[in-house]
């Protein structure tokens, strides 16, 4: 087993910044200009994009969808309206929505954030800092320029932090000639103890408890290989208090704290080698929700959505025209009703049954 602690001091590390990505085509987030402004005068139209990243539900029951390069949809139950760089965006590529306590909506785009407040949209400029705190309402994005840093938005200020190097990921930065950052950050994930999760490209996961940084660094969570997979690119903690991490196994943190020189963690087999399915047929999954019934829910790149209830496996395929389409991401509204965000076909929505393409 791997594993490391780290607490929280003035850093000393020095951060290499790589200009890549993961995707040969996605393009680095720039610090945006101070005071940039627009006054967002959106297209109407009658249906959505095909690429859609990230669908999201916002506290009016309104609808968000991201798109891989055509900006932002917005579904009011009514009509569609799309926001793209022409309506005030920094970049028409957008891969998280949030929303802040007061109801203002953030963007997290290649160019950078954004904060739309219903009528304007406005770039933030990130403030470098060192400001690891846990506050309940502040919202976490992982960097789309790929260099290891995090942002934390506590509603004012958009806190640019630089995650604390693993042991793992500084030997793979000492071996490797290579332009990809092991601790480039694809997923962050809040739990049920308000700790912050970060799942990294070749490093593994760490989580901030507001006090260390604990790094799960086994095999599973850090192995490279050639697919849409690599790395830990969705983090859940399912109604056992067991995490996942996209791989074939699940953690259990220990409930009496650190033990030193011990890891903070049990790990346990996952699903795939629990009901005997093979997991060469859910190793390119990205995205897992939890159904109101606290049901997993596994969205694959290429090979549909597969429902595990604790004990078996049941498989939802998820086609166009009998041909298997490739998803990005599973998301639940604030109804309970799951939705797919898709690399080339649009949005699809279960229908208690089966998977259907959303069409207005």
């Amino acid at each position: 087993m791997h594993f490391s602690k780290q607490v929280i001091k003035t850093p000393i590390f020095l951060y290499l910044l790589l200009f890549t990505s993961i995707l040969s085509s996605c393009k680095g987030q720039n610090n945006p200009p101070q005071q940039a402004v627009a006054t967002p005068v959106a297209d109407t139209l009658n249906a959505l994009g095909n690429n859609i990243m990230t669908v999201y539900q916002d506290k009016r029951n309104h609808y968000w969808f991201a798109s891989w390069e055509d900006g932002l949809y917005h579904y009011d139950g009514k009509t569609v309206q799309h926001f793209t760089t022409q309506n005030g965006l920094p970049h028409n590529r957008v891969e998280d929505i949030q929303e802040d306590q007061s109801g203002n909506l953030l963007f997290n785009t290649s160019g950078g954030l954004c904060l739309f407040d219903g009528k304007k949209i406005r770039v933030l400029e990130p403030e470098e800092s060192n400001s690891w705190i846990l506050q309940p309402n502040d919202l976490w994005f992982k960097s789309l320029q790929f260099d290891g840093k995090v942002y934390r938005y506590d509603g004012k200020i958009l806190h640019s932090l630089p995650l604390p190097t693993s042991k793992m990921g500084e030997a793979w930065m000492a071996k490797r000639n290579d332009v990809l950052n092991p601790h480039a950050i694809y997923t962050i994930y809040k739990d049920r103890q308000g700790h912050i999760w970060f799942g990294t490209a070749a490093a593994g996961a760490c989580r901030f408890n507001g006090k260390t940084f604990d790094w799960i660094s086994e095999d599973d969570v850090t192995e490279f290989h050639d697919g849409p997979s690599n790395g830990v690119r969705s983090i859940i903690e399912d109604k056992d208090g067991y995490f996942w991490f996209n791989s074939a196994y699940r953690y259990r943190m220990n409930e009496s704290g650190n033990i030193p020189n011990q890891p903070f963690y049990t790990r346990e087999k996952s699903i795939g080698n629990l009901d005997g399915l093979p997991f060469s047929d859910l190793w390119e999954y990205l995205s897992i929700a939890r159904d109101n019934n606290q049901v997993m829910w596994i969205a694959t790149y290429r090979n549909g959505v597969w429902r595990y209830d604790g004990k078996e496996t049941t498989h939802f395929p998820v086609q166009e025209d009998g041909k298997d389409i490739t998803q990005f991401s599973i998301y639940k509204d604030r109804q309970g009703v799951l939705w797919l965000g898709t690399h080339e076909n649009g949005v699809y929505r279960f229908n208690g049954k089966t998977f259907e393409r959303f069409r207005l």
